[in-house]
């Protein structure tokens, strides 16, 4: 996710000057989805012979490798700026004037000031990360009664018998692990334009088991149950 975020090196002040425009955030989902999916698949590879909670560990290894590569690769040469992030991450444009003048007519008398634009930027990354959950709900349900979907319930269950039954195992394998990782890649990016800040901190050991937690106490292959479980753990957290 930091390697999808444009940031200049070096630099620590959030006002510091983007290079690119704000309408590029959305070319930059786009390459985010791309990215984590490759990535996805690169860290598939190695782990096709490993279920269950050795699965669940070693991909939990991998993100605290990836963690400490970002923390150290800002010597010799700087390519994540090390300990101090990537700043300033530039956020995608408001909607016009001539859309948000009229809105801030009607809210101002509602909440006794006129909306200043973090505001309205807090209600559109919100929007934004509604609609993202909306159509990974939408994927996943359609993946699941499709061929694709069968197959890997069929791995889950027994991969001896899937291979009986002609399914391509590594395929499958990877595929899971490309779409799992391009709804990541996505929410990545939409959380470090929200922040206009990231570091290695930000995704540290405790932040990947909670989202473990999350999956686990909700139900695996359960999409009601996932984001119950989501729920509780973020309300617990508060």
């Amino acid at each position: 996710q930091l390697s999808l975020l444009h940031a200049t090196p070096g630099a620590a002040s959030p006002d510091a000057p983007f290079t690119l425009a704000p309408e590029w955030f959305w070319l930059f989902i786009f390459l985010g989805i791309g990215l984590a999916a490759l990535a996805g698949i690169l860290l598939g590879l190695p782990v096709l012979r490993l279920r269950g909670d050795y699965l669940a560990i070693v991909t939990l290894g991998f993100g605290e490798v990836i963690r400490v590569l970002a923390l150290n690769l800002d010597k010799p040469l700087n390519l994540t700026n090390g300990p101090q992030g990537i700043t300033p991450i530039q956020r995608p444009p408001l909607p016009p004037a001539f859309i948000l003048d009229p809105i801030r007519a009607i809210l101002a008398p509602l909440v006794g000031h006129v909306p200043s634009d973090a505001e309205f930027y807090n209600v559109l990354f919100y929007l934004l990360a509604l609609g993202v959950i909306l159509i990974v709900i939408r994927v996943a349900t359609r993946l699941e009664d499709s061929r694709i979907g069968r197959a890997w319930t069929a791995i889950r269950e027994d991969e001896i018998a899937a291979i009986a039954m002609g399914i391509p195992l590594v395929r499958m394998k990877l595929a899971a692990f490309a779409a799992g990782a391009s709804f990541a890649g996505c929410m990545g990016v939409i959380y470090a334009a929200n922040r206009t800040f990231v570091s290695p901190e930000t995704f540290n050991f405790l932040q990947s088991i909670g989202v473990l937690t999350m999956v686990i106490l909700g139900g695996l292959g359960s999409i009601p149950g996932v984001i119950f479980g989501a729920a509780v753990v973020v309300i617990l957290n508060i």
